[in-house]
């Protein structure tokens, strides 16, 4: 029936009562009726029926102003339905007490002629890993939830809270809802205390399901696996350990996905990029298989690290350390001095790292001709590696690359954890070296894969939506300034002469990732649409199998359908019919992943700035809301400046200007205007940074604006 009643009533267009729904199916005794009943709840459940309050069903994916979804509540307090394409932005007075996590139902509605949502329905209700601070209230034990987001009250059942003490991290599973809001929960574990170093990075990992731990199975595993390549697994392989390969890689980098070799001959440079064989150690449906996916990826919080995998493989067995053989998958490419790629191999092989190179030393060596007696046997090389980086770019460039050059903030941390500073991380010529270098790799391999029409999994980048960008130039035009050229279609090339034109100006690095806002995001697929901003036709992720799953599978394909030429029916059926799912679980987990990153850089912030309470800063306003903006300062750490702080006038947020207006003085804080704040409050625990605008008196004079 259940089948039959959907394709019924997706012909209809309005809502109906059970009745005529009965009458619709032609059913005619009672126990068909009884029968109808239990099939409507259940579609009911299941999200494809909706049951409005006249008590009338509809058929959801008939009406295109109702959504469901799961919502995501921002710091700010509003939310967004997170949708396939653009996200649903809500209100946070349109929430009707959804909290973050939960399913909802949603009625698409206009706001000055743009669409937003309104939370007509709970479906679901997020009941599961609940994360806050066990206390004591009244005599009741309690949850204070970290998410203060969440407008919850959680009482918590006695018999689990034994192991409990003030101040202890939890996580807790609703269990029953005593009334709106009001809910009994279970503690289900306990992550450590909030005093401990280091438990507040644990705390955010926790929340987006990236643990310490493995499971024990995984762990008997690992336990199983040699500390040396074993010399019977080298068979098969091609001997590379007589080639000068060597790695490049920060500092502080101890899991060492891969490894390059160069050379020159014949107006052909022929480059190695020679990447850990991770699917040999790490097999098929495995434990660790199982962990590893379940993780997507290593995630990569401020000084510490949560891997993919366990350290004995991330760090060991897997890494291309220095001196020591290591199994890899090396692709062999051939280019000519235009950038292209005229011939490639890829094949399984075995290396010896004669050196573990940092990014410092080799931009020494590339950009100032400064290296120590160890880099000496390397300089012709790492010169070679240069030269061909640049020839790369410049052929990228030429066929539509956007390279958004955005800064990045990296945290410093003291051996407690505490945030002790915040500088801007400067990438130079070794860091895109070795991007230009995993990027033609990664298009080889893709491209061979899907030239041969093989299952495989891509990293897709979608065209932006013409009419983002439009915005984004009026924005630009607002400015004060003028873009040349025909932008109606929308094209790599298109945006890096929208960029190219705004490089040098003082708002670039707000432009840049205003621009980069208006592209759809970067997911993982089991189709190919190309990668508009890497203007690839074709591209995967293949050089970093110890920290991403992507890149493990794409191992996986090559070894089953090139190295083992296991081309058939049943090999080919089955990867077409898990890819799509697994594409999905790497998106979100490299979703959850960066929200993860951006929380503790957002907190580590925040704990830096309450030791710099009453300092002064220049900055420039990165942001616009009606409720205030926010100003970057030198650092990249971003703060809130309250309108209500803005004295002298009552200032009206004008959308279309992406600035604050004063209704007297016309005076405006518009997007990218320098600004000098003050900082007046900062909290770890809310991750918020609170500053005032400094304003000049008649002697030249600073002065906070609440002062005048």
């Amino acid at each position: 029936m259940k089948q039959e009643l959907i394709d019924k009533l997706k012909k209809e267009h309005d809502a109906l009562t059970l009745i005529q729904i009965n009458d619709l199916l032609n059913l005619h005794t009672a126990e068909e009726l009884k029968t109808l009943q239990k099939t409507l709840d259940e579609l009911i459940k299941e999200n494809e029926i909706y049951l409005t309050k006249k008590g009338k069903y509809l058929y959801l994916k008939n009406y295109e102003y109702l959504k469901t979804g799961k919502i995501s509540i921002n710091r700010s307090g509003n939310g967004f339905l997170l949708l396939e394409g653009d996200d649903l932005y809500i209100d946070y007075k349109n929430l009707n007490n959804a909290v973050d996590g939960d399913e909802v139902l949603v009625e698409v509605i206009k706001y000055k002629g743009k669409d937003e949502g309104r939370v007509i329905k709970i479906l679901n209700r997020n009941t599961k890993n609940l994360i806050g601070e066990y206390q004591i209230k009244d005599n009741k034990e309690i949850l204070k939830l970290d998410n203060d987001k969440l407008k919850i009250f959680i009482e918590l059942d006695s018999h689990t809270t034994s192991n409990c003490v003030e101040g202890s991290k939890i996580v807790v599973n609703l269990v029953k809802e005593l009334s709106p809001n009001h809910y009994i929960g279970k503690v289900v574990d306990i992550i450590g205390h909030k005093d401990d170093p280091g438990i507040d990075i644990k705390t955010v990992a926790y929340k987006y399901g990236f643990f310490d731990d493995f499971s024990k199975e995984a762990v008997n595993q690992t336990s199983e696996i040699p500390n040396e390549v074993d010399p019977k697994d080298l068979k098969g392989r091609r001997d590379l350990t007589n080639e000068t390969i060597f790695t490049i890689d920060g500092d502080d980098t101890k899991d060492i996905d891969d490894a390059i070799s160069i050379d020159y001959q014949n107006d052909l440079y022929t480059l190695g990029v020679h990447i850990a064989d991770v699917s040999h150690y790490v097999t098929k449906n495995s434990p660790l298989d199982k962990d590893a996916y379940q993780r997507g990826t290593s995630s990569y919080l401020a000084y510490s690290v949560i891997p993919m995998l366990p350290h004995k493989l991330s760090n060991g067995i897997c890494s291309l350390n220095e001196g020591v053989i290591r199994l890899t998958i090396s692709c062999v490419m051939q280019i000519n001095s235009e950038g292209n790629v005229v011939n490639y191999d890829i094949f399984p092989s075995y290396i010896k790292s004669a050196k573990k190179m940092t990014y410092k030393k080799v931009n020494d060596v590339i950009m100032r001709n400064k290296y120590d007696e160890e880099y000496a046997p390397f300089v012709e090389k790492l010169e070679l590696m240069n030269k061909l980086s640049a020839i790369l770019r410049k052929n990228k460039e030429r066929r539509g690359y956007i390279d958004f050059s955005i800064d990045e903030p990296k945290i410093i941390c003291d051996e407690t954890g505490k945030c002790i500073d915040v500088k801007v991380y400067d990438r130079e010529n070794g860091e895109k070296l070795i991007e230009d270098f995993m990027i033609a790799a990664n298009e080889t391999v893709a491209s061979h894969l899907y030239n041969m029409d093989l299952p495989a999994i891509y990293r897709v980048h979608g065209t932006p939506k013409p009419e983002k960008v439009e915005n984004f130039i009026h924005l630009v035009s607002l400015c004060g300034y003028k873009l040349v050229g025909n932008f109606h279609s929308v094209n790599p090339t298109s945006m890096q002469k929208i960029l190219n034109q705004l490089k040098g100006t003082k708002e670039f690095p707000i432009f840049s990732s205003l621009l980069l806002r208006c592209m759809q995001k970067a997911v993982y697929s089991a189709e190919n649409i190309g990668h508009f901003g890497l203007g690839s036709k074709c591209y995967t992720h293949f050089t970093s199998p110890i920290r991403r799953y992507p890149d493990l599978t794409v191992h996986r394909l090559l070894h089953t359908f090139i190295f083992e030429n296991k081309i058939n029916t049943e090999t080919i059926n089955y990867y077409e019919s898990i890819l799509p799912e697994l594409a999905e679980n790497c998106s979100t987990r490299e979703q959850a992943a960066v929200e993860a990153e951006r929380e503790v850089d957002d907190m580590k912030m925040a704990e830096y700035m309450e030791d710099h309470i009453g300092e002064v800063y220049e900055g420039h306003i990165s942001g616009v809301t009606n409720f205030g903006f926010f100003v970057e300062i030198d650092n990249m750490i971003e703060g809130l400046v309250h309108a209500n702080t803005l004295e002298g006038d009552y200032y009206s947020y004008i959308e279309e200007l992406m600035a604050l207006v004063g209704q007297k003085t016309k005076k405006m804080y518009r997007l990218g205007a320098p600004v000098r704040v003050k900082v007046v409050g900062a909290s770890k625990e809310a991750r918020t940074i609170d500053f005032i605008v400094l304003e000049s008196d008649q002697n030249g004079n600073q002065k906070p604006q609440s002062e005048i």
